[in-house]
């Protein structure tokens, strides 16, 4: 279990590095491409960290919002509140904000920028459909990306690549409105080298945001392996996790009305936007969460 932990998190120091590496790459050849030197790899950096801010202090309550979440007190859900209050407190951290969203499918995410500023989410339907144990096993898991502060690592992930897609849609819409001609310099000033270094940072501008998205999701989805073993740590119950993501596997199908793609990657697993409709394989290719089969056979291993 401590060697998965060490891995995942290996993992993704790697990919938010990766990430970094593709908005400066970006924002490079940006500047090339316009012959404004560095300027564009200022401007990348610059757009990443107006947009980090933003989220970070206010993607909380944005993302609440967006769910319909109603926060409640102890006396409307004693038993949720009981959990929360217990798993923060083995976790050493301030207890959450406790919200129930008004969604018959099963499922939960945590936000907040730090355990100081935190909320803890479940659904109506997850709070219906789950015994103690699971509903504990449910909650350790939010309570380690608390406790990771998760939300920081993937508000950091998202604007990078946010920034990637904007400068690559920013070049793409110049690129195409003016006939194809770069805003500065000349195409043959350069050679045949210049001509392919032009040929493959077009090519990289095309592919970037396809590259930024799967890095983006590679994040996810390690981080979600990395909250499930030190949930369990938490409750010191692995087949409690277990046996409430099989649950949720059958209550896949449950559509969420409050679903979209900039808050999947937040939930306990992927929300479902349509009736009994299952993934196909491109969909599951670009899924914010690890399959849940995966995760039940390492909790099942711990």
């Amino acid at each position: 279990m401590y060697e998965q932990i060490s891995a995942n998190k290996r993992k993704t120091i790697l990919l938010i590095a990766a990430a970094i590496l593709l908005l400066g790459a970006v924002g490079y050849l940006l500047g090339l491409f316009y012959a404004s030197g560095p300027v564009g790899l200022v401007g990348a950096v610059v757009l990443a960290i107006v947009m980090s801010l933003v989220s970070y202090f206010s993607g909380d309550r944005i993302v609440l919002a967006s769910t319909r979440a109603r926060q409640v007190s102890k006396e409307e859900q004693p038993r949720l509140h009981n959990i929360v209050e217990g798993l923060s407190i083995a976790a050493g951290v301030p207890k959450p904000k406790v919200y129930v969203v008004p969604e018959r499918a099963l499922n939960a995410f945590a936000t907040g920028r730090n355990p100081e500023h935190s909320s803890v989410a479940v659904t109506q339907g997850l709070l219906d459909s789950m015994n103690r144990v699971e509903l504990e096993g449910v909650i350790g898991h939010e309570m380690a990306h608390v406790v990771d502060r998760d939300i920081l690592v993937g508000t950091i992930v998202a604007t990078l690549v946010g920034a990637v897609v904007l400068i690559s849609e920013f070049f793409m819409r110049s690129w195409w409105w003016s006939g194809g001609r770069r805003g500065g310099g000349s195409r043959d000033s350069g050679g045949g080298a210049s001509a392919i270094i032009f040929a493959f940072g077009f090519v990289l501008l095309v592919l970037a945001p396809i590259v930024g998205q799967l890095v983006r999701l590679a994040v996810s989805r390690n981080r979600e392996y990395l909250a499930d073993a030190q949930g369990a740590m938490l409750t010191r119950y692995p087949p409690g996790l277990a046996s409430a993501l099989r649950k949720i596997a059958d209550g896949a199908v449950i559509p969420m009305r409050s679903a979209n793609n900039a808050t999947a990657h937040l939930w306990l697993n992927q929300p479902s936007r349509i009736e009994g409709e299952g993934m196909g394989s491109m969909e599951k290719l670009f899924n914010t969460h690890p399959p849940i089969a995966e995760r039940i056979r390492r909790l099942e291993e711990m």
